[in-house]
């Protein structure tokens, strides 16, 4: 199939900078960071004049989130668990203008949850907005980017994609919104399946691909002799031409802060990749702490980091370089990426070769046995989760910023809803037979 050279068609999303300026700092809350620096504690942004005030469209008002936006002391229970992940009420677009959902999408998914592993329940994610995601993206992946051959259907259709970022970005105003998430979230795993995992991938080589792949993301700059080759090169193979053109939807909608921000996750993302390449190649098996090192770069960040920008707000960069904020952050891809070793675990062991997770790691270098290992990965994320939960909750108090409880309430979101995908996502994970 050729490849086509798509130009991504002018999202409806505002791409102003004053659109994204719904982080704004109410007085209150400046000062509330002022009193804190005055009295000893950590400020929490620089002394700056609030920029005007601007905000999201809200027609119905979001009013799990505005809650939160509009409380100058958080409540942690608010911030941390939203109401009614993925439901109507969060509907910015009339139900009328979406189709209506297939008996299939409609469906309660089933699944039981890992014993033992500390989760939130979450509402099952909107049928209606996870046919539209579906069916869209679906269409891009095909007609956009040939992104994967005819008997990759299946399984493609089996990932659910759509149930999962519907279910992580609850707060999403629209459709539109959802589809940045969904088309980054689909080229990532093309990245992976295609460079590194079951469909063609191997360390061998590694470097040079993810490179060339990452700048689709990060552009090349170079002579004019030279940047012909380059830009042909993006559309040489599904991965490239999938994150030239997630990113390119991207960039309408992020400002310019938020697409860096991205950028330097991704590249985490893939010098993880390199790391778990390398063991490979020495048919090496890492100490547990060296295994969760490399879990910290090679994990999910990348995507609650863009919480905001799916929200339709930004938070801005000083805020989210924060120390604390970053330290929430990276809590937040180790908890849930643990969350994927756990519920991948008997896929992986099916699957040729010997796939590097938390239990395997565990049991090979602590020499427990299968089960064990299991169950004492399911303590380590249990405390990493209880650790994201602490940390949030202190940089709720020591700053509360509306866009900084909006992002924090973002993130959480995120968290629960990969949980609930991975836990009903029965096409793709079953559990071990350990209890």
């Amino acid at each position: 199939m050729p490849a086509p050279e798509p130009t991504p068609p002018q999202s409806s999303l505002p791409a102003t900078a004053a659109h994204f300026g719904a982080h704004v700092l109410t007085e209150a809350s400046a000062r509330a960071c002022d009193i804190k620096a005055a009295t000893g504690g950590p400020p929490c942004l620089p002394s700056v004049p609030a920029p005007p005030a601007v905000s999201v469209p809200a027609s119905p008002p979001l009013d799990a989130v505005t809650a939160v936006v509009a409380t100058p002391i958080p409540d942690l229970e608010r911030i941390l668990r939203p109401n009614g992940l993925g439901t109507a009420g969060l509907r910015l677009i009339p139900r009328e203008q979406l189709p209506t959902p297939s008996k299939q999408s409609a469906a309660t998914a089933g699944g039981r949850p890992i014993p033992g592993l500390y989760h939130h329940q979450v509402t099952e994610p909107d049928p209606v907005r996870v046919e539209e995601v579906s069916r869209r993206i679906k269409s891009w992946a095909l007609d956009e980017v040939c992104l994967y051959p005819e008997d990759w259907e299946e399984q493609f259709d089996g990932f659910s994609v759509g149930r999962y970022m519907v279910g992580c970005h609850p707060d999403a105003p629209t459709i539109d919104h959802l589809m940045i998430a969904t088309r980054l979230m689909v080229a990532e795993n093309a990245v992976d399946d295609c460079y590194c995992e079951d469909h063609g991938g191997s360390p061998v080589g590694l470097g040079e691909r993810l490179l060339l792949a990452h700048t689709a993301l990060d552009p090349v700059y170079t002579t004019q002799e030279y940047q012909a080759p380059w830009e042909k090169s993006l559309h040489a193979d599904a991965p490239r031409r999938a994150y030239r053109s997630a990113m390119s939807y991207f960039d309408q909608a992020a400002s310019a802060s938020q697409t860096d921000r991205y950028r330097h996750d991704m590249a985490r993302l893939h010098l993880g990749y390199l790391a778990e390449a390398a063991w490979a190649q020495m048919d090496h098996v890492p100490e547990v702490w060296e295994y969760l090192a490399m879990r910290q770069f090679n994990n999910f960040r990348p995507c609650p980091t863009i919480t905001d920008t799916v929200g339709g707000y930004e938070l801005p960069a000083d805020l989210h370089a924060q120390s604390a904020m970053q330290k929430v952050i990276a809590l937040a891809g180790n908890a849930t990426t643990i969350v994927n070793d756990l519920y991948s675990y008997t896929k992986e062991l099916d699957a040729p070769g010997r796939h590097l997770n938390l239990p395997v790691v565990i049991a090979e270098r602590e020499g427990l046995s299968d089960r064990d290992a299991y169950l004492k990965s399911v303590d380590v994320h249990n405390d990493l989760m209880h650790d994201f939960e602490s940390n949030t909750a202190a940089l709720a108090a020591d700053c509360p910023v509306p866009t900084v409880l909006r992002f924090l309430r973002g993130v959480a979101a995120w968290v629960d809803g990969n949980h609930h995908w991975h836990q009903t996502n029965t096409f793709r994970y079953s559990l071990p037979d350990f209890w």
